[in-house]
């Protein structure tokens, strides 16, 4: 099985990321999906979620969850070389150590796209959780920060710069994700 996290502040390009591998036939693990699921099930706001979750349950939830999820696509019909995943949005060390943990080839592709940038995407995106307030934006950046990204990101396998065309970013994805699922197995 082969298990590839995505990381990168918001706006970055994960999504993108995800979008790329779903077209390659890689199955994608959202974190965020699960913090999203669990804040509909408590009627509470993103952020204020995924903060509580760590509190209530430990730093290693929402990764354990996303492994929960992974295993779950173990069956009969298909042999675990058969399968391949990328995670997007890893936040924290606690979270890479339990994927390293379960997945002994895991890699980290980080995404980086300047501030400015970030910002006028989310703009953008409009997603539920995304602020067209500036104030907002370095306030979620700030959360992501705490939760420990920041090392994540300076410790990944691979880093992709996300500030030009997207056809480019787009081929940098392919070229990662080709090399790394076709790499034979330790």
């Amino acid at each position: 099985m082969q298990v590839i996290g995505v990381t990168g502040l918001p706006g970055s390009g994960k999504s993108i990321v995800a979008r790329v591998a779903k077209n390659m036939n890689i199955n994608v693990i959202r974190m965020g999906d699960v913090i999203r699921d669990e804040a509909i099930k408590r009627n509470a706001e993103i952020g204020e979620t995924a903060i509580k979750l760590r509190e209530e349950y430990g730093e290693y939830v929402v990764a354990e969850r996303c492994v929960e999820l992974i295993k779950e696509h173990l069956n009969e019909e298909t042999t675990e070389n058969e399968l391949k995943f990328i995670i997007e949005g890893i936040r924290s060390p606690h979270e890479v150590k339990i994927f390293k943990k379960n997945f002994e080839t895991f890699k980290i592709i980080a995404i980086h796209s300047s501030p400015k940038t970030r910002f006028m995407r989310l703009k953008r995106r409009k997603r539920v959780d995304d602020s067209s307030n500036v104030n907002e934006f370095k306030k979620r950046d700030d959360r992501e920060l705490k939760f420990g990204i920041g090392n994540v990101i300076a410790t990944s396998d691979y880093m992709i710069v996300n500030e030009g065309a997207v056809w480019k970013f787009k081929n940098s994805i392919r070229t990662i994700l080709k090399s790394e699922v076709k790499r034979p197995k330790n």
